[in-house]
């Protein structure tokens, strides 16, 4: 499609794919999952590397740790590739600890974990009482004409319909070239455009994949009162998704029953990003301690693509009335570049002698920053791609995302000093706005190659947390249990120009429960 539309393929990615990879999980050693992962503050785990770097420089012993569990996704059904549970290689790591004198240390590390993990299986069923989405590519098509744009149109006497027009999506493409362009039922012989309204539609959709992150570590501490610590960390992409979105039409006088859009998308690529932080005691008599940290964008340079197939039932067409494609598909590839928001975070941690720990952590991020670039270019002098923003995409996005806040609550009992009881809450509020859409009218390249129509607005995540810890002399094992949900609400499609053409929403949601097992070793 890019070189029937003549367009150099160099784009940027749209909101929703974009807030999907932007996103992280609650994931790490189990301790840290076990307490809700409010350890910033309290430091010494492994799995402060990537949140607050500073926690590292409260190890006085070299140590290495590897986590790995399952999966399992509440009230799913497997679908396609996509399986309700799965098993998970979660984070491996070490940390070297290095004595300068009697109170400082400088340490070394390295961590490995899963930031993110995409396995999902979402099932959506509603009724369109005669709205579809052809008929708002249709729409599209009216509104260009209307207007002027060079939008939609025939070229001549061949049966492919164009365009050169940024909001002309894959989507728009596939249904002008199989229904809605359709000149035998117009006796004038005419280049005229017809569509098809819908009783219901179906979606089912299985995402998997994940994004790793290595983190490369050096912290310590100043006389076991100030402790810095700064991270670099690398980000590598593997997402993939398959969905089949499926309307039932009205009846109509070309016999056609309804059509199946299959969507196969993946996006891959690497991001870096540093993170710094900082962890002090405000009184020397106290172990109470405050942590502060922030962590730059990802720098992400992603490739996205996709095979997208659009089928109609035609089995009891008429031959007399109808003239398009029974099936059509079309491949597509391209580079971008996406900038996640900056962090930010504070947290407060304390110990009461050997046997209880305390942790609390607040996060904040404004996602209506991310900021979706158009690859335009290449620096021979630097041997990098340049880019640019994608103006109305990341206007979009400003209107779509809102930022979030993360709260962290922890607390860990010893009632021997070699078994350890935790429990933890994990609270995120919302990142889109609850009118949100995702707009196919943009004058963007995110919409251009876009091809699927469909938005989940997802609404505020709760985590809830625990484990068990067992160390046998330098031995530890640590086990963790998180249960996590996030609701929301799904739309296969949203006409901006046709307030009639509306799709019923439904509620959707992700219940997921992860069982978490770490050994650690301390030499």
């Amino acid at each position: 499609m890019a070189m029937m539309l003549g367009i150099v393929p160099a784009m940027a990615q749209e909101t929703y794919e974009n807030a999907n990879i932007a996103t992280g999980d609650l994931n790490g050693t189990a301790r840290y999952v076990g307490m809700g992962g409010a350890m910033e503050a309290l430091g010494a785990d492994i799995s402060t590397m990537s949140t607050n770097p500073a926690g590292i420089g409260l190890f006085r012993h070299s140590t290495a740790s590897m986590s790995f569990g399952f999966i399992s996704q509440n009230d799913a059904q497997d679908f396609a590739n996509g399986n309700k549970t799965n098993l998970s290689f979660d984070q491996v790591g070490f940390v070297y600890s290095n004595r300068l004198g009697r109170n400082s240390f400088v340490n070394f590390g390295f961590n490995y974990h899963k930031s993110r993990n995409f396995n999902h299986i979402l099932k959506a069923a509603g009724r369109l009482d005669g709205a579809s989405q052809n008929r708002m590519s249709y729409n599209k098509g009216v509104a260009a004409a209307e207007n002027g744009w060079d939008f939609v149109f025939p070229n001549g006497t061949e049966d492919e319909i164009v365009s050169n027009d940024l909001a002309y999506s894959q989507t728009d493409y596939l249904y002008y070239n199989t229904i809605l362009y359709n000149p035998l039922i117009d006796p004038s012989g005419e280049s005229k455009y017809y569509n098809y309204g819908s009783e219901r539609y179906m979606m089912d959709r299985a995402s998997t994949g994940y994004i790793g992150e290595y983190d490369f570590n050096i912290s310590g501490n100043i006389n076991d009162r100030v402790y810095l610590g700064l991270t670099v960390g690398l980000h590598d992409v593997h997402y993939r998704s398959y969905s089949e979105y499926a309307e039932l039409f009205l009846p109509n006088q070309e016999g056609l029953g309804g059509a199946l859009l299959e969507d196969t998308r993946e996006i891959t690529g690497f991001g870096f990003d540093i993170k710094a932080g900082v962890i002090f005691r405000p009184i020397e008599e106290s172990p109470f301690r405050i942590g502060l940290s922030v962590a730059t964008p990802i720098w992400y340079d992603l490739t996205t693509s996709n095979y997208t197939t659009l089928l109609i039932d035609d089995t009891n067409a008429n031959p007399d009335t109808y003239r398009g494609l029974g099936a059509l598909d079309l491949w597509e590839s391209y580079d971008f570049k996406l900038y996640t928001p900056w962090k930010f975070g504070m947290s407060l941690g304390h110990t009461v002698g050997n046997f209880l720990a305390l942790g609390a952590s607040y996060e904040y991020a404004d996602y209506g920053s991310l900021d979706s670039r158009v690859n335009n270019g290449y620096d021979y002098m630097w041997e990098r791609e340049t880019s640019e923003a994608d103006e109305w995409m990341n206007d979009h996005t400003k209107n779509t995302l809102k930022g979030v806040s993360t709260l962290k609550l922890g607390a860990e009992f010893k009632p021997d000093p070699s078994i350890a009881v935790r429990l933890g809450f994990n609270y995120v509020s919302p990142m889109y706005e609850q009118d949100g859409v995702k707009d196919g009218t943009l004058n963007s390249y995110g919409v251009m190659y876009q091809s699927a129509t469909d938005r989940t607005n997802w609404k505020d995540t709760y985590r809830v947390t625990a484990g068990l810890g067992y160390r046998i002399d330098k031995l530890s094992l640590d086990l963790a249990y998180q249960y996590s949900q996030t609701n929301g609400t799904f739309t296969p499609f949203t006409d901006v120009l046709d307030a009639t053409n509306v799709a019923e929403s439904v509620d959707v949601s992700n219940k997921r429960n992860q069982l978490l097992f770490t050994i650690g070793y301390t030499f």
